[in-house]
Parts: C-alpha cells; structure tokens; sequence
C-alpha cells in the first residue's frame, strides 16, 4: 500500500498516457477504419467504390476524385450509387469519420461484405496531399 500512496503521481501520469496512446484507435472507429494510403491502395488494387456520405454542399466543395455522393441521411437499400456487387469493398467518407462509421454499419446490415471508413476522414485525406475534386 505504500507504493500506491508513494508513487501515485507516477501511476497517474501512466494510466493518461496509456490512454492518450488509445485514444486514436476509438476516434477514427476501430479495426474498419483504414488510412489514406489504405485507402488508395484499396481504390487501385480492389476496385474499391468510395462513397462520401457528406451532405451535397460539402461534396461540392471538395471530394475524394470519383466518389459517390450519398448523404448519410439516405443512405438505405434503396440509395442510388451503391454498387450491385456486394464483394467489391466499399471505403466511406465524411468529414471527420464520425458520418462515415453510422454509414458503414447500415452498408453491412444491407449486405456488403468488406466496408471500410477513412480514418480522419477528409483531414487525413488532404493532409496526405491526395487528388480531391470540387464540382461547381
């Protein structure tokens, strides 16, 4: 009990650091999340489809180059621009990833089997110096 009591600041300082090392992991939604370079990797080798779930005027205003616009909003079975095949992997985007991760659990409850979501989402995009298209 003396260890305690004489090293708490030291126990302290471990248990914030432990958990400033495992906080990226929950931020960017666990083991589906990927990051960009997964991502293009993915998108080059796997056909990936990219679908950015941001609302129009954010699409508008920068996107991954050849993703699909559908809103997390309405994002269903019935969304037009979701692929047929259902194999091929399905890598979401929005902002932060936050809008992403809810997509990416619909995707799997309508059936597609590898679903992924950008880590960091659009930030990470950019900040890896990555082709983004604006449409007008």
């Amino acid at each position: 009990m003396n260890f305690l009591i004489d090293n708490w600041i030291w126990i302290v300082t471990a248990l914030i650091t432990g958990s400033m090392l495992f906080w990226p992991t929950l931020s960017q939604g666990g083991s589906d999340s990927i990051s960009a370079q997964e991502a293009v990797t993915l998108i080059n080798r796997e056909k990936a489809v990219v679908i950015d779930v941001c609302e129009p005027a954010e699409f508008a205003a920068g996107h991954v180059t050849g993703s699909r616009n559908i809103p997390v909003g309405n994002f269903s079975a019935t969304a037009k621009g979701l692929p047929t095949n259902k194999a091929l992997p399905l890598v979401m985007v929005c902002a932060s990833g936050m809008r992403a991760s809810r997509a990416a659990k619909t995707a799997r409850s309508l059936g597609f089997e590898r679903v992924m979501v950008l880590g960091g989402g659009m930030g990470s995009w950019r900040s890896a110096n990555l082709p983004i298209e604006k449409t007008a």
